[in-house]
């Protein structure tokens, strides 16, 4: 049930809350003589009650001072807040007074709100004393509120419940304080204690309240009478009981204005309590199951929709959010009531926040084949598309609201039921949405176009720009180095490209419907407007572009041909008989013909996780050539001579100076990663002219030059600096003999470790690789420089000689230092079996969760980027599942199943046996792609986890399979800009999730055990029994299940012969062709498209008429599309319902005899008509201020048939208020009863026989003045030059008619 609240409500709940409190306050002086005769215990809890009610006081006082009060008004809250204050501050000191006195004894305390049922139920469990308490309490409100009615009776009976100035004597105001008082001690009892409720007899507390609703009592009175009755109803049968008792206090609170909005918040959640507690199953055909009935007359029913039609209200939101659960829930009442037509009102008109709400709602009711049949085609559900198709000549002003009807159009579009019920009539909704696009002077066109962009999940990139500007796209070059393609060459962020997506299928029958609906005829019309081009136009260009391309990937071959002919462009470019087309036609086909191929030049590339990069792409024969040019520059370094060598090392300066900034960094550079690699110039600099020593010093650590270096992208240099020097280095056995005897770099790097080793004494006050300076200097760079040793055998040799794994360990220990640890295991290479890998494995097993998280995500990541499986990353990755925190189980089955995509490593994994029994939920994915493999099927079938999942999957798994696909779906087509819904669709693109049944069948032994449990031939019995069922919503869902389960099945080569035995496919077919349920023929869309995954599925389903869609290479990509598509996308016809002639005959009273009567009510019928309601409300001012007629408006006679009118026909608010305000009697409880009797009084029997004509309305519209001429006011001349008949009536009168009256003047017959 939607269960929405507007902005305002909440503000008034609290006013409501702290003014029935004020009240009881106002007129009493607050004391302790309360205390006296209470023990310790006692007093302290009544204190606290207190304290709480002083604050809910001033809460409400405070948020009615943020409220348009007039002065005298906001002095009384200001004064009112200041003795709460006070009051406050008064029991707070008695509260420390009496806790210091006495403690009272340990027990559970009661919370002073209504809090959870099973804490309620703790504390009365303990002991019923508290209960019985209650319950007493709860009776002696009741019998004090039903003496305080006799009293008030007898009171009103002698004198006057109002002084002569209007205002409320002191016995009533005092009576409406004992009241509230009374009601929320009562409220209060029942939320505390709830079983008390269920003891009270609810009709004593309603006869209790009843005289608590009168005109009389304050609003605050009459809103906790409605508080009380809420809170006293437990069940349908109390809500009956209730009865149409306060449906007239309803009605009159409704329309009061917003100073009585506590009064009206109360009456709104009481209603929508009814409708909670009291709806009821109407049993149809003796069945159990039935449509739901709500117990809300016709007259709390208009009198809500009249506060939801009326802009101006608070409280319009929430009563039209209520009016659409009561839609939901009893489409009958809604019906009869008029609400399914305000409802499509409000989704066509606005409030834009509501109309995806009601889109929704209205797109349930069409899935059902019952509830459709109050929807009538081609006028109703249509009205949502009014903002679009109605745009012309609304200006710009009307763009935001075509956004909004936009957003619901795409909604609706993208659900089985809203897209069958648009295509019905051969189109007709979806060919006037298409038009607008044929409106040549309609500037908010875009809008349209943008909507087509989103229905079809097109995604323009950033170089779309260029191309609607007009510019040329082959000027336009995106950087090797953008997100796009930094991300499609990524191996840590590639996801490989599935071969079946969900939603590529329904798109692909969305662009059939457009095509055929004209959407490439319209977009021509777009470009014929002008030879010069817009951008409107490019726009349009650029749609149909990506049609065409969607068409060729998605589409069957006869489809897609058809559509890539767009006959009327190449017949315009083909026309050398008009200029004009020509040019447009020629550049349609250009512009078409440019964005293709640039498509294919600026967007990534890439479609598997092992795909090869194009060969005849730009960018290779770019890279080659780059590659040879760096080759011929390092031979050529290489073989450099003498003099030009010894120059370039004196160039750099690094002997000359130890400042770096004066160093050649480039000359450095080029010398580093050429000459030095050649072992006897890396010698030279080593031994002569000590080049390699000087420059070796620059980077230890202890020199403190290139460790202070600050942390800037110009310095990172000096890091790559210092990598190419040790890859130099690592090159040559000089190189590492230099490194191993005579340099200090390791030792140092030891030493600098060894700082942080609390084991080692006192650390020193700024040791190298603190935490400041890793993060602010270059210090961070020596991680890398050691990662670099270790890519080599040599390197890991001195790394192990002077003890820098030693240091690593110790370093794993330390809580505080995770970010050393991090850069240790991103940084070292474990291509080379040894310490590194040990190094990764203790971090893996860290005792500190986010460093084992940490260690995983780069192992994935290791595993990710490898080209071939290594059995000593799965392993590492398996001893994950296994890890005590979920987070890190869970990130490792996540990247174990990317992994397992490769057929290699799925076997590797298999094969180690992993036992995954305690992942439960997590590890369901994984064992599912276990199963699609032999030995995975042996492995799983052996530990019996085969027959038990069959078991689960069998009796209630399909189901939860079912509903997680759907709501899967639905996020995926309908999400917004919620980040926490995106977030969520990262693991679903649209691609079909893995099904047990569809990996079992992936097997021969999985297809033997298919075949010997029978389960196959029992789902093909149950889709064969229900495949016509559109009544039972269980047996649809179950139905669902069965089909998912068939459908995935057949998508593979063992599984298809199942479907073909039990010959279940026609079945299927004629399912997704004739169901009256658009959602269970979408189900079976989609199945057959799993079906046609397989070449065999492809061509039985080409047999009937379902043509699939294939590859270039000619395989099916699982996509399959009806050649007769009205077929499968149309509705049956049906009958819409009409209002029965035996509603009708309940709504009709007998007329009135009186002249003036019939006057009055003629005018209040006329008041419902806006263009006659200004001299209907002047008539009944004429008949108020005559002393004659004046009387009839203190009649309850009267006032019923005005109420009976504005509780059957619709009037607004405003109307209504002015109608009741006709009427001078109070409404109380004897009204009510007066109003009862009359209304059985006027009620016709049933062999009464219904006038042929509506003498009241002739008296509005022609026929005899009912008004002498003398009586009638110069205002009145419209009703007096009434020209009198001109023909005598016959006896019996013509019906009621709005034709113009024709006569000939001038001519005798």
């Amino acid at each position: 049930m939607v269960n929405h609240a507007t902005p305002s409500v909440p503000s008034i709940a609290t006013i409501s809350s702290a003014t029935v409190v004020n009240v009881g306050n106002e007129h009493g002086s607050f004391s302790f003589s309360e205390l006296e005769g209470k023990n310790s215990v006692e007093q302290l809890e009544w204190l606290k009650e207190q304290l709480v009610r002083e604050n809910r006081i001033k809460e409400g006082a405070e948020n009615l001072l943020n409220m348009n009060l007039t002065v005298p008004q906001r002095a009384q809250v200001v004064s009112e807040l200041d003795m709460a204050k006070e009051k406050i501050d008064a029991i707070s000191k008695r509260i420390d007074i009496a806790s210091s006195k006495s403690k009272p004894p340990k027990r559970k305390v009661k919370p002073t709100h209504s809090g959870s049922t099973s804490s309620m139920k703790t504390t009365e469990d303990i002991s019923g004393e508290d209960f019985r308490k209650a319950l007493q309490t709860g009776v002696s409100c009741i019998k004090d509120l039903e003496d305080l009615a006799r009293s008030d009776a007898s009171q009103s009976a002698g004198t006057a419940s109002r002084s002569p100035t209007g205002f409320q004597t002191a016995a009533v105001v005092e009576t409406n304080t004992k009241r509230v008082e009374l009601m929320g001690k009562l409220i209060q009892v029942l939320q505390k204690h709830l079983r008390v409720k269920y003891e009270l007899i609810f009709e004593d507390i309603l006869q209790a309240v009843l005289p608590c609703f009168a005109d009389r009592c304050t609003k605050q009175c009459r809103a906790a009478a409605y508080r009380a009755i809420r809170h006293s109803l437990v069940d349908a049968d109390s809500v009956a009981v209730l009865g149409n008792s306060v449906d007239w206090y309803i009605v009159k609170s409704l329309i009061r204005d917003n100073k009585h909005a506590v009064e009206k918040e109360q009456v709104i959640k009481l209603i929508r309590t009814i409708v909670d507690v009291g709806t009821v199953r109407k049993p149809a055909d003796g069945s159990k199951s039935g449509p739901r009935s709500i117990p809300l007359s016709e007259t709390v029913i208009r009198a809500l929709m009249a506060v939801a039609e009326h802009a101006e209200d608070p409280f319009r939101l929430i009563c039209i959010q209520t009016l659409t659960e009561i839609m939901i829930i009893d489409i009958d009442l809604a019906f009869r009531t008029g609400t399914l037509r305000f409802l499509l009102h409000v989704l066509g008109e606005g409030p834009l926040e509501l109309s995806p709400l009601l889109a929704s709602v209205f797109l349930k009711i069409v899935d059902n084949p019952e509830s459709r049949k109050y929807l009538r085609v081609g006028t109703d559900l249509e009205i949502s598309l009014i903002a679009l198709t109605d745009a012309y000549g609304k200006g710009p002003d009307h763009a935001e609201r075509m956004r909004g009807c936009a957003r619901v159009v795409q909604f609706m579009l993208r659900t089985w039921s809203g897209l069958m019920y648009f295509c019905m009539d051969d189109l007709r909704a979806i060919r006037s949405l298409v038009n607008v696009l044929t409106i040549p002077s309609l500037e908010t066109r875009e809008i349209v176009l943008d909507m087509f962009f989103d229905l079809l999940n097109i995604k323009p990139p950033a170089w779309y720009k260029t191309f609607i500007d007009g510019r040329r796209l082959t000027m336009y070059r995106k950087s090797r180095d953008a997100p796009e393609n930094q991300a499609a060459r990524d191996p840590a962020t590639y996801r490989p490209m599935p071969s079946f997506k969900l939603t590529d299928h329904y798109l692909a029958l969305l662009v059939a419907i457009f095509t055929n609906a004209g959407i490439c005829e319209a977009l021509t019309s777009m470009l014929e407007e002008t030879t010069t081009g817009t951008n409107l136009s490019r726009k349009a260009t650029l749609l149909m572009a990506e049609i065409l391309s969607m068409a060729n990937r998605v589409l069957p071959l006869t489809l897609a041909a058809r559509i890539q002919a767009i006959p009327d462009v190449f017949c315009m470019a083909t026309n050398y008989e008009n200029g004009e087309s020509r040019i447009i036609g020629s550049s349609a086909l250009s512009a078409i013909d440019s964005f293709n191929r640039n498509r294919t030049r600026l967007e990534p590339s890439g479609s598997g996780k092992n795909a090869r990069a194009r060969a005849d792409s730009v960018d290779d024969a770019v890279r080659r050539g780059q590659r040879q040019v760096e080759q011929v520059k390092l031979k050529m370094s290489m073989q450099m001579d003498d003099r030009v060598f010894h120059a370039s090392m004196l160039e750099t300066q690094v002997i000359a100076t130890k400042d770096h900034t004066k160093w050649n960094f480039e000359t450095l550079q080029a010398l580093i990663e050429g000459p030095l690699l050649n072992s006897k110039r890396l010698d030279e600099a080593i031994r002569i002219s000590r080049f390699v020593r000087r420059l070796m010093t620059f980077f230890h650590p202890f020199s403190h030059r290139f460790a202070d270096l600050k942390r800037t992208r110009a310095n990172t240099r000096w890091v790559r600096l210092g990598c190419s020097l040790l890859n130099t280095l690592m090159s040559s056995p000089d190189g590492v003999k230099y490194l191993a005897t005579e340099d200090q770099f390791l030792p140092q790097i030891v030493k600098s470790f060894a700082q942080l080793d609390p084991f080692n004494g006192v650390p020193d006050s700024d040791p190298i690789f603190s935490k400041r300076r890793v993060q602010d200097t270059l210090t961070y760079g020596y991680l890398e420089m050691l990662g670099i040793l270790s890519k080599y055998k040599d390197g890991v040799e001195l790394l192990e000689k002077f003890k820098v794994f030693t240091a690593f360990y110790h370093l794993s220990e330390l809580r505080s230092r995770e970010d050393l640890i991090k850069g240790i295991v991103e940084n070292l290479d474990y291509s080379i079996d040894g310490h590194p890998r040990i190094v990764l494995s203790k971090a893996l097993t860290s005792s500190y969760k986010h460093i084992r998280l940490y260690a995983t995500n780069h192992l994935g990541t290791l595993i990710r980027g490898s080209t071939k499986a290594n059995a000593w990353t799965l392993r590492l990755l398996l001893t994950q599942l296994y890890d005590p925190a979920p987070e890190v189980c869970e990130m490792a089955v996540e990247f174990l199943e990317e992994a397992c995509e490769s057929k290699e490593i799925l076997q590797l994994a298999v094969e180690m046996h992993p036992t995954m029994d305690h992942l439960g939920e997590i590890g369901q994915g994984l064992l599912l792609k276990f199963m699609s493999t032999p030995v995975g099927f042996r492995f799983l079938y052996d530990a019996g986890y085969i027959h038990r999942e069959m078991e689960a999957w069998f009796n209630g798994r399909n189901i939860d399979y079912v509903v997680e696909v759907e709501v899967f779906l639905s996020k995926v087509f309908h999400f917004g800009h919620d980040q926490e819904e995106e977030d969520e669709l990262v693991d679903f693109d649209g691609t079909v999730p893995s099904h047990f049944y569809g990996e079992m069948a992936k097997t021969e032994l999985g297809c033997q055990v298919l075949q010997e449990k029978g389960h196959f031939t029992e789902f093909a019995e149950f889709i064969r029994q229900h495949n016509h069922e559109s009544e039972d919503i269980d047996l649809i869902l179950k139905l669902k299940s069965i089909l998912w389960a068939v459908g995935h099945i057949g998508s593979t080569e063992g599984g298809l012969h199942f479907l073909e035995e039990e010959e279940i496919i026609p079945v299927i077919l004629e399912i997704a062709e004739e169901s009256p349920i658009p959602a269970l023929r979408g189900t079976c869309f989609f199945i057959l498209g799993l079906i046609s995954s397989t070449s065999q599925g492809a061509e039985i389903l080409d047999d009937y008429d379902w043509e699939a869609t294939l590859s270039p290479l000619g395989m099916p990509v699982g996509i399959c599309i009806p050649a007769d598509i009205d077929k499968f996308i149309s509705l049956p016809p049906w009958e819409p319902i009409a209002p029965q002639l035996e509603q009708k005959r309940e709504t009709i009273l007998i007329p009135p005899t009186a002249e003036h009567e019939i006057e009055a009510i003629t005018a209040i019928q006329n008041l419902a008509n806006a263009v006659i309601a200004n001299a209907a409300s002047r008539s009944l001012a004429r008949l108020k201020s005559r002393p004659e007629t004046r009387g009839m408006f203190s009649s309850p006679e009267m006032l019923y048939r005005s109420l009976h009118l504005i509780s059957t026909q619709r009037y607004r608010l405003p109307v209504r208020r002015y109608i009741l305000e006709l009427f001078t009697q109070e409404m109380d409880q004897d009204l009510v009863t007066a109003l009862n009797s009359a209304a059985k009084r006027l009620k016709p029997s049933p062999s009464y026989k219904l006038p042929k004509t509506d003498t009241i309305r002739m008296s509005v519209f022609g026929g005899k003045s009912r008004i002498p001429e003398s009586d009638l006011s110069d205002e009145d001349d419209e009703v007096r030059d009434t020209p009198p008949a001109r023909v005598k009536p016959p006896e019996e009168q013509p019906k009621l008619t709005l034709q113009p009256l024709q006569r000939i003047e001038g001519f005798a017959a």
